[in-house]
């Protein structure tokens, strides 16, 4: 076997695309992506055997550090057979022989893989089958742990809600809560138009407005156009927008609530039905008052949700998306998320991924836990990643760094 340090974009792309548990982040066109968007440097590398036949690759990442140095970083990788325990080895050797050639502290790499099976509450599922062996061996291998994290605190998520699409479509959407699909019904009452949208702008100020309310940090709109750039290439993105149509939508509520209030004065609704006429008759006026301010002003409709949905060969994940108050009020994003799911479905994928979660769904931090819930109705699988690994090189400025990085960027504000 070979390690090879610049692995060919067809040869890369080929051997990823033949990986089911390939995650997007380490994708060719996501190393093109941080390159153009946030200045990191990425580096495609891998081992081919005596046939010159790739068995393994890995997008690298890197950061500039002063002092000439640098540190790597390998999102939801490696792109390997960790139970193949000869290549995975001989993989990360050939990686420290890597990382001292390019002078670099240290590499952190979180893979995709499943630590062990959870109950909805995070808890360990004993006597079921675990990836505790790859984990040991990741230590085995001169790994440092960086802990069990359960909110946000490392570079991905450390867990994820993913839908499993080996099933009938019927026995999919059955498991969804059904408390969710009431919304979905919900939302057909608003003449939601579903599309495929290009305009990431669109999208960009949509989650500006997200993040504002919520307290996130939402990334410049040049980072969202180089993203959909280099995956349209690849075909391995789509823009689902949902657009509605202000004007008729109080048209129809005007009428719809005319009529239920006549009905309710001539008494033609039975008393048993009287408290959900006057409950809908109160749904019907907030519409009209929180439709009123957009009267007259988008004849061409508005798009109230815009998501970006990424894919490989196997699966999809749900990776951003943006909405205004209208796409709460409408349950646009739920309908947003219903929809991907079945184009997901359509596509005979093997799994959609909801990308993110916490591993305490009882967290009173930001409004992590109410995000959390909204995922879990999908009827997914709650799983916990084996969490962060860095692979030292300079013991010494590796300990030392965080607080050089901090000495740096005071100077350079």
């Amino acid at each position: 076997m070979k390690f090879i340090e610049n692995v060919k974009k067809e040869d890369y792309i080929k051997f990823f695309n033949s990986c089911k548990n390939a995650h997007f982040l380490q994708s060719y066109e996501w190393g093109q992506t941080q390159k153009e968007a946030r200045g990191l440097i990425p580096y495609y590398v891998g081992v081919v055997d005596n046939k010159n036949k790739l068995q393994a690759c890995a997008l690298l990442l890197k950061r500039k550090t002063p002092l000439n140095m640098s540190y790597f970083y390998v999102p939801r990788g490696f792109v390997i057979d960790y139970h193949d325990e000869k290549l995975f080895a001989f993989f990360v050797e050939g990686l420290k022989n890597f990382l001292k050639k390019e002078n670099a502290i240290y590499l952190k790499v979180d893979p995709g893989v499943k630590y062990q099976d959870i109950d909805e509450k995070a808890n360990r599922i004993e006597n079921v089958e675990n990836n505790h062996d790859i984990f040991n061996k990741f230590l085995e291998l001169g790994f440092i742990h960086k802990g069990f994290y359960k909110l946000y605190e490392g570079n991905q998520p450390r867990y994820t809600i993913r839908v499993h699409l080996d099933k009938d479509k019927e026995e999919i959407i059955k498991n969804i809560s059904k408390t969710y699909m009431n919304t979905i019904k919900r939302s057909y009452s608003y003449d939601l138009e579903i599309e495929e949208g290009n305009n990431v702008d669109i999208m960009h100020d949509l989650i500006l407005n997200n993040a504002q309310k919520d307290g996130f940090h939402a990334y410049s709109t040049e980072y969202y156009r180089s993203f959909y750039k280099y995956f349209k290439e690849n075909n391995s993105v789509k823009l689902l927008n949902v657009r509605i149509y202000p004007d008729k939508i109080i048209k129809k509520t005007k009428n719809e609530l005319k009529e239920l209030k006549e009905k309710l004065e001539s008494k033609e609704i039975s008393k048993k039905n009287i408290a959900d006429a006057n409950d809908r008759v109160k749904r019907l006026e907030k519409d009209l008052e929180v439709f009123a301010p957009y009267k007259g002003k988008y004849k061409d409709g508005k798009i109230i949700v815009s998501s970006a949905i990424t894919y490989t060969k196997y699966g999809a994940w749900l990776l951003y998306l943006g909405n205004d108050i209208l796409g709460e009020r409408t349950f646009a994003v739920n309908r947003c998320y219903y929809e991907a799911l079945l184009d997901s479905i359509n596509k005979k994928l093997d799994f959609f991924d909801l990308f993110g979660t916490v591993g305490d769904p009882k967290t009173t931090y930001k409004k992590l836990a109410g995000l959390h819930e909204f995922k879990r109705k999908f009827g997914g699988e709650y799983i916990e990643f084996l969490g962060e690994f860095d692979l030292v090189n300079k013991p010494f400025w590796y300990k030392v760094l965080p607080t050089l990085l901090k000495i740096y960027r005071k100077l350079h504000k």
